[in-house]
């Protein structure tokens, strides 16, 4: 499956923040204000997390982000490879 590199997630900002380290492979990356980066030999990546107004369904309020994707010196396959490993972690069961 091939994901965009901007898409809206309906999660808690701590959950992101717990599987974020196995969806990247578990690398030493930064995070500051929302935003989560990984830089090595002039390669790196860059997740921004931008909080939309929360998902309502009846009485139920999901906290909902918007979700930017930058990559430097990635290969076209190297970014599906990436987002394919990100998307596994953070699929969610649905009806």
């Amino acid at each position: 499956m091939k994901l965009p590199l901007r898409f809206e997630m309906s999660i808690a900002r701590a959950d992101f923040r717990r599987l974020l380290p196995a969806a990247v492979n578990h690398v030493a990356f930064a995070e500051e204000d929302g935003v989560y980066t990984y830089s090595e030999g002039g390669r790196g990546w860059r997740i921004r997390m931008q909080s939309l107004p929360p998902l309502r369904l009846g009485l139920i309020r999901l906290e909902r982000y918007q979700i930017d994707f930058g990559f430097t010196a990635y290969s076209a396959k190297e970014i599906e490879d990436f987002m394919a490993r990100f998307e596994m972690y953070f699929r969610r069961g649905g009806g």
